[in-house]
């Protein structure tokens, strides 16, 4: 009877040992598509950032690479913001001056006529 339970516990162990093997396999399946898939989006992103750069050196994308290409896209963003900005408020100016000018150019014009 005892080695009828040693069997049947050898068995059961055994059993759980090929499981745990499944798991493992089925995680590591898992790792290796994700590693895959993260590898396709840095090169997505890179190529989106700079295409000429992007698997021109046959190399992987790096992590750093795509962190440094988007820290650059959005400074450059931020630079642009700006200069809107800046050239909006100039614009705004300019037309202020614009009117007063107008303005002057009509009172201007005004008193012309009545001096004719």
């Amino acid at each position: 009877q005892a080695e009828e339970e040693l069997k049947a516990a050898w068995s059961q162990q055994a059993g759980q040992l090929r499981e745990m093997e499944r798991r493992e396999r089925l995680l590591r399946s898992e790792v290796q598509r994700a590693g895959e898939q993260l590898e396709s989006f840095k090169t997505q992103v890179m190529q989106v950032c700079s295409p000429s750069a992007a698997g021109s050196s046959g190399k992987p994308v790096t992590e750093q690479q795509v962190i440094e290409k988007v820290r650059q896209i959005s400074d450059e963003n931020q630079q642009s913001h700006e200069r809107e900005k800046s050239l909006q408020k100039d614009l705004s100016s300019r037309l202020a001056k614009e009117r007063e000018v107008s303005a002057n150019i009509e009172v201007f014009k005004n008193s012309l006529q009545k001096l004719q």
